[in-house]
């Protein structure tokens, strides 16, 4: 007896009900309309080539080219800065481009740093370098996650903390100008200031201490604070006419200036204090040592 032979498909048949089941979907769906580009499209494009330029940083230390890698992190910086005035000037202000922006951050501003630091000099240090060496990562996760909790929609012309980015800047200025730090030093190959560095710049990042933020560069913000604008336009020139000794100077000034802004204010503020709460204090203390009896 014969087996029964099963009937081959025509070829092509599987095709032509897939494209059937397909078209059959789309009328199901209805018409298809035009998909508009959102607005935070185009603040988001500069935040991922902030994030592209950090990940180029961290090939470049893998490459041992720390000058390179050091340039990288302030391009990122400079797309950081672009992604905030495109997302002002499109009103595409989100959650997800702060979320977006802060990932981005961690990696460009925190992570990169970190391992630049560490390829500089820190990996002679053993585990005690590797730690040290992970503190601007740490320390800036932190502070961009403290940023986003308190975050309110508005820039604000003071951050509490110091900004990831600008320490960021920070070291790669002490990359950029390895002489300047060498004759800080007995010993051309002592680290122990960018050690002492990396600590400050880590602890700041964290600390309650304000900082002022870089100035809007629109006519709204020049009108109402031209010396403010005047003075962070001078520090950039000062960068791109002196290139790496301009860079260390602007952001020594910077973060110097910052610290004692912050202890004025703060003796400022201890000035101010009304002495009636601890004059009451003081009043009951005395009235109850009057009434004590003595032995």
């Amino acid at each position: 007896m014969l087996r029964s032979r099963k009937k081959k498909p025509r070829p092509g048949l599987k095709q032509r009900r897939f494209r059937q089941r397909l078209i059959t979907y789309r009328e199901s769906k209805g018409p298809r309309l035009p998909r508009k580009i959102p607005r935070a499209a185009v603040p988001s494009f500069f935040t991922l080539m902030n994030l592209f330029c950090g990940f180029l940083s961290l090939v470049q230390v893998l490459e041992g080219r720390l000058e390179y890698a050091a340039w990288l992190i302030l391009l990122a910086s400079f797309f950081d800065v672009l992604d905030g005035m495109m997302a002002r000037l499109t009103n595409g202000t989100s959650l997800f481009g702060m979320e977006l922006d802060s990932l981005c951050d961690v990696v460009s501003f925190g992570v990169a740093p970190s391992f630049l630091i560490y390829s500089f000099g820190l990996r002679e240090f053993g585990i005690p370098g590797i730690i040290i060496a992970s503190l601007p990562a740490m320390a800036g996760a932190v502070r961009l996650a403290r940023f986003n909790v308190h975050y309110e929609g508005e820039k604000k012309d003071s951050f509490i903390g110091l900004p990831i980015p600008v320490s960021a800047v920070a070291i790669v200025a002490i990359i950029l100008n390895p002489d300047i730090f060498a004759g800080l030093t007995s010993n051309s190959g002592d680290m122990s200031i960018v050690l002492i560095a990396v600590v400050v710049l880590s602890g700041l990042m964290v600390s309650n201490i304000p900082f002022d933020s870089v100035p809007r560069p629109s006519i709204e913000y020049i009108r109402k604070r031209p010396f403010k604008f005047l003075v962070y336009f001078s520090g950039f020139l000062i960068t791109v006419i002196f290139r790496e000794i301009g860079l260390l100077s602007v952001i020594s000034i910077y973060l110097v200036g910052s610290l004692i802004l912050a202890f004025a204010g703060f003796l400022t503020a201890v000035r101010n204090t009304e002495l009636s709460e601890i004059d009451e204090g003081s009043d009951s203390a005395g009235q109850s040592s009057d009434h004590t009896p003595v032995s």
